[in-house]
């Protein structure tokens, strides 16, 4: 018997919760079982301020949000390695951090899913903070970064 396939919009919407989860982590320090508690109870698959927000993968989201907290210096020194020669990561916007490093961390640690699927997935989530350049810009540093890692 084999395993069922993960649902692709449950994880699309678990990947754009562990982007917030993870700025708002930066934001205010928040430790990860508090924000994750506060995803399961208020925000996943919830309404909030008229935008109901479609149901995640609850494991996934987990997974992402407390692989990041666990090996964010690991994850930090991939996407650094990728950033142009004179750019810091300290020089891009914390919501671009948290994506890059939610991203990154799927590219390490799920060999699951493939990497044209992080880079594709992210790219998407990207389009909810910034504009095409900056899509673009995540898209070349997650490329570069999974052909790092997944060689």
């Amino acid at each position: 018997m084999t395993s069922p396939l993960p649902d692709y919009r449950a994880r699309s919407a678990s990947r754009l919760a562990a982007v917030q989860a993870l700025y708002q982590r930066e934001m205010g320090g928040d430790p990860v079982p508090k924000l994750l508690m506060e995803f399961h109870s208020h925000r996943l698959g919830q309404e909030i301020e008229g935008a109901e927000y479609l149901a995640a993968d609850q494991a996934f989201f987990d997974d992402v949000v407390a692989g990041v907290a666990a090996r964010q210096d690991e994850l930090d020194g991939l996407i650094s390695g990728a950033l142009a020669e004179g750019w810091a990561l300290d020089r891009l916007d914390r919501p671009m951090r948290a994506l890059l490093r939610a991203a990154v961390y799927e590219l390490v640690a799920r060999a699951d899913v493939s990497a044209a699927t992080v880079i594709n997935e992210y790219v998407d989530v990207s389009h909810a903070f910034h504009d095409e350049k900056q899509a673009r810009f995540a898209n070349g540093l997650l490329d570069s970064v999974a052909r790092q890692v997944r060689a």
